[in-house]
């Protein structure tokens, strides 16, 4: 891997993952821009005790523009879009609306291929690793920031989930806290192992592997349906050796990877049938912080890493809504017994 760091016009920062160490990245981007003005603001909330980031600069985003308009495509000729070059492999850079900010934190766009039409899941396994590596490399970069706490990669699919840009893309955000939904995983790892004296994630893990909600399991990984899946077809992806981050992986881990998720996404698209459109995810990459975790009574290598995979789609048609009882109480009902999702993405595999 090649990795090059630039500027684009308006100071945000751009850089470029090459497969080949002998690329050159000199392109310059030619835009008129001003410099990026951000109004981030976090505020607590004091009866749930969430954090909440104000940033009304986002309302004047890039909302579902035509494709040969699209600011993620390289540019060509007189079309400029965010990545100056006419052609990359993997290209992360600084939000132009970001959440996060400044003494806020950061967001960054991933683009996973040039190639507009592509989604995640027609990348080879050697560009799905290049992926990887970008994650890697930005969750170290990000965890040096004073205003960050937490590093959070993910990608959104499908306009369902409300993306705005069609190209193939993810993003990292650099939280300056603790999210709520990590402070209550360590909540329950620190209450565990008073309870048991043993490790939250080694025992869930150890459970799930020895159930019948297994969805497919590698030499080093393994992806399943949780016991109490929130969403109609929800898959988590644990490396079997317990790590803290992305960057405590071994070669072996990162090896296999690609195989095991690319063939997750290629099942996602195929659980509804072939009339339907591209199957709407969500796929969250799940950290230790990078803050201190004493208040929590843990250690940053008690956490262990996985990724959550889920649709909103809950049936041919038809979504699943967050209406009264999710977006109001966060109780979840789900319209799908996990046997019966893990069965069926066991079902369409690839032959």
């Amino acid at each position: 891997m090649k990795k090059t760091s630039t500027r684009l016009a308006d100071g945000r920062e751009l850089i470029y993952y090459d497969l080949r160490d002998d690329v050159v990245r000199e392109a310059v981007d030619r835009r008129p821009l001003d410099a990026v003005a951000t109004s981030s603001e976090i505020r607590r909330d004091p009866l749930l005790g969430d954090s909440i980031a104000i940033a009304s600069h986002r309302q004047g985003r890039t909302y579902h523009p035509p494709a040969d308009e699209c600011p993620l495509c390289p540019s060509a000729g007189e079309k400029l879009s965010e990545i100056p070059d006419t052609a990359y492999d993997v290209a992360v850079f600084e939000n132009r609306f970001p959440s996060l900010a400044g003494d806020s934190g950061r967001c960054e766009v991933v683009c996973f291929t040039s190639d507009h039409d592509a989604s995640f899941a027609d990348l080879t396994e050697e560009q799905a690793a290049l992926v990887l590596e970008a994650w890697t490399d930005r969750t170290a970069e990000l965890s040096h920031l004073p205003s960050v706490a937490q590093v959070f990669c993910f990608e959104n699919r499908g306009a369902e989930i409300g993306v705005t840009l069609g190209h193939p893309h993810g993003q990292i955000y650099g939280y300056p806290f603790v999210t709520p939904r990590t402070a209550l995983m360590l909540r329950s790892l620190a209450q565990h192992r008073e309870d048991t004296g043993e490790n939250l994630f080694d025992n869930l893990l150890d459970a799930e592997m020895a159930g019948e909600r297994v969805v497919l399991e590698g030499e080093h990984w393994v992806a399943f349906v949780p016991y109490a899946a929130h969403w109609p077809y929800e898959v988590h992806l644990y490396p079997k050796r317990r790590v803290p981050d992305l960057l405590a992986l071994d070669d072996a881990a990162r090896t296999e990877f690609p195989q095991i998720y690319l063939e997750l996404l290629r099942r996602f698209d195929r659980i509804f049938g072939p009339a339907e459109p591209p199957t709407p995810y969500i796929a969250a990459w799940h950290q230790a912080p990078f803050a201190s975790l004493e208040e929590y009574g843990v250690g940053r290598d008690d956490f262990g890493l996985h990724l959550e995979l889920f649709t909103i789609r809950r049936t041919s048609g038809k979504l699943k809504f967050l209406a009264g009882s999710e977006s109001g109480m966060s109780v979840f009902i789900n319209d799908v017994p996990p046997e019966t999702a893990a069965k069926r993405l066991r079902e369409v595999a690839s032959s």
